[in-house]
């Protein structure tokens, strides 16, 4: 069912996710990549790098087809889109060579997606958010029949173009906006499970994205703003503070729209604080002079808010603060 698999987005993510599918007979694995990506995966193919089993370093090498041009890839049965979520509108202008009729679309990203309420929400189903689609052309471009959600718990991060490190973590939840239990979605479970990754298929994937954005939403821009690693931020208890009443206000909103959490913010430092110091995603954005994912973590957040009548002051205070402190490094826009 997925022969021509194609990633928009071969970065940490997008490799490992490609590299593992690459294994699998039959799989032909195309790139869309640019610049130093794009040379790296052309000279020497998509590269993952680990631990094995017993703990031995390892190094894979898997043919790709790179190319910065979509059409000259063509169609395809898969496209797994990998991007930071500022560049998808940009994605979205391009991808059209890739998709064909029976195309899957699966949104490997963090935050809030644009095809978040469609099927789903309550009292706010079928509402575009203008924070993450603002003007509806990425919905117009990439159609919901193509989309599966998928969440990743894993940490990678890129040695060098083309040359992805697998850290920690192995799990894809995978499933349809709509909530149905479809060929499609367990096919591609079934895919990524041949090929080496925890993957399992979810009825509630839009649950499943609520609960990683809950703990991501604060410690992803307070560590960009602040400029700290996860562990001095989670042992201040002023902030550690701020941070709980921010998720309360997201839990709130979540109870909503029908995605309940019923653990409390205290839980979820816990569950954090074992990963150990680490730099969050928006801070290496930060230090790398990247654009940061606000608007898919925080602002999407804000708008539900008001859509559902809860009111976000802890969370307005977290958007505003970061997203100022990003304009003033040319990494949000004014």
């Amino acid at each position: 069912m997925f022969e021509k698999i194609a990633i928009y987005g071969a970065g940490a993510i997008g490799g490992w996710i490609g590299a593992h599918l690459a294994t699998q007979p039959g799989v032909v694995l195309s790139a869309v990549a640019r610049g130093a990506t794009l040379q790296a995966l052309q000279a020497h193919g998509l590269r993952l790098r680990g631990k094995g089993a017993d703990g031995v370093e390892q190094e894979s090498a898997h043919a790709v087809r790179a190319s910065e041009d979509p059409a000259q890839l063509g169609t395809q049965d898969l496209v797994v889109v990998a991007v930071k979520a500022p560049a998808l509108a940009g994605v979205a202008a391009q991808i059209a060579p890739l998709l064909a009729p029976h195309t899957v679309v699966l949104t490997a990203m963090n935050g809030v997606p644009w095809w978040f309420l469609q099927g789903f929400g309550g009292a706010v189903a079928g509402q575009r958010l203008s924070s993450v689609d603002p003007d509806g052309s990425i919905a117009r471009e990439i159609p919901l029949a193509h989309v599966l959600g998928c969440v990743v718990h894993a940490s990678c991060a890129l040695d060098a173009p083309g040359v992805v490190r697998h850290r920690f973590g192995n799990e894809l939840i995978i499933g349809e906006p709509s909530g149905a239990d479809s060929e499609r979605a367990q096919a591609l479970v079934a895919l990524a499970r041949s090929a080496g990754l925890d993957a399992r298929f979810t009825a509630e994937i839009q649950k499943e994205i609520w609960y990683k954005l809950w703990g991501n939403m604060t410690m992803n821009p307070i560590c960009a703003l602040t400029g700290s690693s996860a562990g001095p931020v989670l042992a201040d208890p002023l902030v550690r503070d701020f941070m709980s009443r921010v998720m309360l206000e997201a839990r709130e909103i979540g109870a909503r729209i029908g995605v309940p959490i019923t653990d409390s913010p205290e839980d979820r430092h816990q569950v954090t604080a074992k990963l150990g110091d680490f730099s969050p995603s928006m801070l290496q954005d930060v230090r790398a002079g990247r654009a940061v994912e606000l608007d898919a973590l925080v602002a999407s957040v804000r708008e539900l808010g008001q859509l559902t009548g809860v009111q976000t002051p802890f969370t307005d205070a977290l958007l505003g603060l970061a997203r100022l402190h990003a304009r003033q490094w040319g990494l949000y826009p004014q």
